[in-house]
This record gives C-alpha cells, structure tokens and sequence, in this order.
C-alpha cells in the first residue's frame, strides 16, 4: 500500500515520542505496579530452577511443533479474562457442572496445551516439590511461547494460586470476546478489566501466531464481503472456506504465521485482518493510530506488549492463603483421589514417627 509506505519514515521518526507522551510505554519491570502476594522472586528459594525447567521442556515441544506455542499463548489469555489468572480454564468438569473448557469460546483451545501444562507441572513437582501452581506455569509458558517463537523475554511475577471453581457457561460467554466484536465492544469490555485501549491493542498482537477457525470470519465474507477486507485477501480465504459454515483453519498472520512479531499490525493496515475484531482496530480512529506505530516500529509493540501482558497476568489473581496449589492441574485438590490418599499417607507416617 503506497500510502503506508510514504508514512513509514514520517512514523518512525515520532513514534518514540508519540508513544511516550500518549501511550506511556516504558521498561516492563519498573513501571507496572504488582498485586500483593506476587513477586519477582517468589520461588528464588524453595524452586530456583522453576523457568530454566519449563524453557528447556518447551524448546523440545516447539522443536516438534511451534504451533503449540500460539495455543499456549491462547490458553493464558482465555485463562486470565474469566475470573483471573486462576488456572481455572485447566479444571476439568464435575459434578457441580460443566467445565469453562466447554463453554463456546473455549472448544477451539488446543487440547494438547492443556497436555503441556500438566507436563510441565509433573516436570517441576518432580524437581521442587508441590510448591508451584499450575496458574503460575501456565504464565511462564506464554511468556516462553512468545520468546521461542521470536518476540520478546520478559520476566513474570509469579506466586499465584490455583482457584477451587471453575466458571460457568454464561460468566466463560460474559467475559471472552467474540473475534465477531468490534472495537467498541472490545475497548467496552476490557475496561472493565482496568486494560486500556493501548493494552487491547497490544494484546490482540497476539494474534500474530496461530490459526483461526472459518467460523469465526465467514461473516465477513458470505454472503457479502466486508467492505474493510482486502479483495485479493477475501478471495484466498474463500479458497480455504468455500462455505461459511466449511471446517477449516488458516494462519492469523499471512506473512510470518509462525513467527512473534509485528507483523500482524501491518496485515491490518494493509485491510488483512482475519477477524472483525482484528482489522476494526485500525477501521476505528481511537486505535488507528496505535495499530500504525506498531506496524512500524516492533521495538514498541514488543515493549508495549509485555506491558500490557504482565498487567493483564495479574488480573484477580489468588495469593497467599486464597487458592490453592493443585497436584494435578485438571482436578481440583478435594477431588483429586490419588492426592488424599498421599495426604494420608504422609500423616500416617508423622504419627508413627511420632
């Protein structure tokens, strides 16, 4: 797009400035505020190994499969926006319901994350002890998905227990945003959630790995085309979904799918955006411009991002006494069987010893 390109240098020269005075970018560690109970050492004693642990074991997953990394990067998103970064997403159903896995927004999440998650938690157990949560895990790998798949490293606080309930259908629904939203809804929505229209933009860049389902655009394209969609981009994807209800997949990001980068904010400047919620973002003027400074400058989406992840890592997070620290990342501890029974084990032999 010639127009994007005869911007490009205007932009790079005051994007550093724009972003300084508006979107108040700066280092990640210093400038977000941590909740009470998380830390930046919070197992510097009891699992010093705990992130070098869960690095080396995802290189191997992504060495197999860098796709895995977009649906763990998912799973900590779907995790955090119903009731915080609780790790109740992992839980599976019970008696008292159905799990959040099967509500609607959440029957696309890789099954074989979750996979990953107890994985890493058997791993880590294996070597600390029962001392760090699944919650906690499940942030460490995002924060590495991101890394091993290009972007930025960044350092996470940690010390989040796991929630006793999962939430159900309609609280799942309430608070997971369709990729059918638009920007309105979005910057509505996560308000609510104290993100800002810098974080939400920041946050869809996300978007820039993985793979979206036909169902979630074939609005878009059937049975007329959004006016906002590139024609050539329109007519590829109606090659992948003939049909507005086809099952099929297509990469998020047309130009580097497998790779974190900003790419994503140029697909959207230049009308690629797979979801509504994608490319409304820069159709709208109170993000346009924040989607175009990231389009050219990937230094700032990258600091801008981990920002805005840390500040939504930490959101309604359980600590301290709250919670608890599953020994199985799907089962809650009250219901874990083979857990009460190592419990009872383990009193029985303080009595003996005693």
């Amino acid at each position: 797009m010639a127009s994007f390109a005869s911007l490009c240098s205007l932009l790079l020269i005051v994007s550093s400035v724009l972003v300084s005075s508006y979107f108040g970018v700066s280092e990640a560690k210093p400038s977000v505020h941590l909740v009470k109970g998380l830390s930046w050492s919070f197992y510097d004693s009891n699992c010093p190994k705990l992130e070098s642990i869960v690095r080396k074991q995802l290189k191997k997953v992504f060495k197999k499969d860098i796709g895995q990394a977009a649906g763990l990067l998912r799973l900590h998103f779907h995790d955090c926006f119903v009731q915080g970064c609780d790790g109740s997403v992992l839980l599976d159903g019970s008696a008292s319901g159905p799990s959040e896995q099967e509500a609607p927004p959440n029957l696309s999440l890789r099954a074989t994350a979750f996979e990953i998650i107890d994985d890493l938690r058997e791993l880590v157990h294996s070597k600390c002890g029962r001392v760090v949560s699944c919650a906690d895990i499940a942030a460490l790998a995002a924060r590495d998905s991101v890394f091993l798949s290009g972007g930025p490293d960044y350092e996470v606080p940690l010390g989040r227990k796991d929630g006793l309930n999962f939430a159900t259908r309609n609280e799942t629904l309430a608070n997971l945003p369709a990729p059918t939203s638009n920007t309105t809804t979005l910057l509505t929505e996560l308000a609510k959630k104290n993100l800002d229209a810098t974080d939400v933009v920041a946050l869809s860049g996300g978007h820039t790995i993985g793979l979206g389902h036909c169902t979630s655009f074939t609005e878009r394209l059937y049975p007329t085309q959004d006016p906002s969609m590139d024609e050539t981009f329109a007519n590829d994807l109606k090659e992948v979904c003939p049909a507005s209800d086809t099952n099929a997949t297509t990469v998020l990001d047309i130009r580097s799918p497998d790779t974190f980068d900003n790419k994503y904010y140029v697909d959207l400047v230049n009308r690629q955006g797979l979801f509504t919620s994608d490319q409304d973002l820069y159709t709208d003027k109170r993000t346009r411009d924040i989607v175009t400074s990231f389009a050219v400058n990937q230094t700032l989406f990258f600091e801008q991002f981990v920002h805005s992840m840390i500040k939504m890592g930490q959101l309604s997070v359980l600590t301290g006494s709250k919670g608890e620290i599953r020994a199985n990342c799907s089962v809650r501890n009250s219901d874990n069987a083979d857990y009460l029974k190592s419990v009872v084990e383990e009193d029985e032999e303080s009595l003996s010893e005693f």
